[in-house]
């Protein structure tokens, strides 16, 4: 009987602390996926962008900033590794408007940006890295396509990457930022683009290897260990907008959709 009742106990216990965790406001998340606008080339299939610090781009910037400031965000999380052992960002102290005139990187354009305008103490940055984990070891996939007579199909997703890429380096002549942007964050078109290269890739293996498989676990764990260094910086009842390269949207929409506490916003409202 003793036991039963401690059991009982537990349970109540259990459900108290699950009601009062229900009680805390969700962090709402707006995941903005966007285009390295620095022209970094360091991913697999690289945009060729337009200068972000022309005249027009800025006034662009400038619009798209004030759209942003809309959500109300009250952190801002982007595409960096901290140095700091509370993710803040040391660039971002050291910020001024100025800047905006010859930094092309989207931290800046974008997320130092809306900070500042918005009065933000600090910015944080979540990124993964690792000098010992590659978390998108392509260069096993490729060996493989090559190795087992899958050169042309692996040949046929980077071509319609390609493809995209050379729309939307076409369309920069007719978009403003946030019409780009808007293109680049529509679920569905997010959706197809995972699934169409991403698990494209499941099907280079063999009985014995996969690397496609496992490039798709590693991706999967950079962006879980992004997404758990949000939930380190984020508070009941927060605003978070976080802006990362596209090719990230996937995960990181899913986690914030997904995790407990926390709650996806769609940035389409905000990218007019």
């Amino acid at each position: 009987m003793k036991i039963f009742l401690a059991l009982v106990a537990i349970i109540l216990c259990g459900t108290a602390a699950s009601a009062g965790r229900a009680e805390e406001p969700a962090v709402k998340v707006m995941v903005l996926g966007t285009y390295h606008m620095a022209n970094p080339g360091r991913d697999l299939h690289d945009a060729k962008v337009d200068d972000v610090t022309a005249p027009e781009k800025q006034r662009q910037l400038e619009t798209l900033a004030r759209e942003l400031a809309q959500f109300r965000p009250t952190k801002i999380a982007l595409e960096g590794v901290a140095r700091t052992t509370d993710f803040t960002s040391e660039e971002y102290r050291r910020f001024t408007p100025a800047e905006l005139k010859t930094n092309p990187d989207e931290r800046a354009q974008i997320g130092y940006r809306l900070a500042y305008d918005l009065g933000l103490e600090d910015v944080y940055l979540i990124d993964e890295q690792s000098g010992a984990i590659d978390y998108f070891p392509y260069g096993e996939v490729r060996d493989f396509a090559e190795a087992h007579g899958m050169k042309a199909y692996l040949d046929a997703l980077n071509a319609d990457v390609e493809k995209m890429i050379g729309a939307f380096n076409a369309s920069q002549k007719t978009k403003t930022v946030a019409q780009l942007l808007a293109g680049m964050n529509d679920p569905q078109e997010i959706e197809k683009e995972n699934d169409d290269f991403y698990y494209g890739l499941l099907k280079v293996a063999d009985q014995k290897s996969q690397p496609g498989a496992e490039l798709n676990a590693y991706w999967y764990m950079r962006n879980a260990k992004i997404f758990s260094k949000l939930t380190q910086i984020a508070k009941p009842g927060d605003r978070v907008l976080v802006v990362f390269g596209a090719g990230h949207a996937y995960w990181l929409r899913h986690f914030a959709e997904h995790t407990p506490g926390f709650d996806l916003v769609e940035p389409d409202d905000y990218l007019r």
